[in-house]
């Protein structure tokens, strides 16, 4: 009897929730409607915001996979084009949590075409390590690893809807505005990229070398760039230490394979919407 109270109060608690939801969307279709966006000056707004440096450097990620690179428009760049863009809705949605995981949902629904990306998907409350699989009890922990891989799906459901031209000249921006950035002297950026990478994760200045294969001491500006990108990477969650540097002690990547085919639709999304332009 207890177990069916309980069934029943998380129906309920859904269902509000759904119900909840959906007025506020009806609410804010109503509201995109009556104030469409102008896309040139959107597209503008977008560019603007791609010339701070803060944005363009954390703009793009990489990561290995299968013997090569993967790289892509980074989780902070696909919210800035989702807010400049306008009219577009995005979020996570945890829509149940059991004994060992948690059942989500990732979305992005552009309000005024009315065209939709969604991820529904399950993330078990563990982390891969050398040592093997650690399950996670503590609630900090949880939500930081359903917030990572949310985040994730979150951004392919916003490049799924944002058209990809759009995207593309977001991108083209940030390697402008890095390539005309002069904040520091090139041998300062290289001794702070250094100290980042050791006080994050415990990466020493030798790793970072054979990493880039010569000593930090001849770090060029592309060099400085790969490492802000694999930093990115690692701060997005999509790789771990030792995909990039061989570190033993460190945990697996969090890419696991119920995310293999994320990139793939993305890059799909992309040259659709490149086709219908054409």
């Amino acid at each position: 009897m207890d177990n069916q109270n309980q069934v029943q109060g998380k129906s309920t608690v859904q269902n509000m929730m759904i119900s909840r939801q959906a007025q506020e969307i009806q609410g804010a279709m109503v509201i995109a409607k009556k104030f469409p966006r102008d896309e040139g000056q959107a597209e503008n707004k977008i560019l603007n915001a791609c010339q701070r440096v803060g944005l363009a450097e954390q703009a793009t990620y990489e990561y290995p996979r299968g013997g090569t690179k993967v790289k892509g428009p980074s989780i902070r760049l696909a919210e800035a084009l989702a807010k400049n863009w306008g009219n577009v809705d995005y979020g996570i949605i945890e829509l149940e949590q059991e004994e060992g995981k948690s059942e989500m949902m990732a979305y992005a629904w552009d309000l005024e075409t009315n065209t939709r990306a969604t991820r529904v998907f399950t993330v078990e409350h563990k982390r891969d390590t050398k040592q093997g699989s650690k399950k996670l009890t503590n609630t900090r922990d949880i939500y930081e690893i359903t917030a990572n891989m949310g985040a994730r799906r979150m951004r392919a459901c916003i490049l799924q809807v944002i058209p990809g031209h759009i995207t593309e000249e977001a991108v083209n921006q940030c390697e402008v505005t890095i390539k005309g950035s002069k904040k520091l002297p090139l041998k300062d950026r290289v001794k702070e990229v250094i100290k980042t990478f050791k006080d994050e994760y415990s990466v020493s200045k030798k790793q970072l070398e054979e990493f880039i294969g010569c000593n930090s001491t001849s770090f060029s500006e592309n060099n400085i760039r790969r490492l802000k990108i694999v930093y990115m990477g690692l701060k997005d969650g999509m790789a771990g230490v030792d995909d990039y540097f061989g570190n033993e002690e460190t945990e697996k990547s969090p890419y696991d394979e119920s995310d293999k085919d994320i990139a793939d639709e993305v890059d799909k999304g992309l040259k659709d919407d490149e086709n219908a332009a054409k």
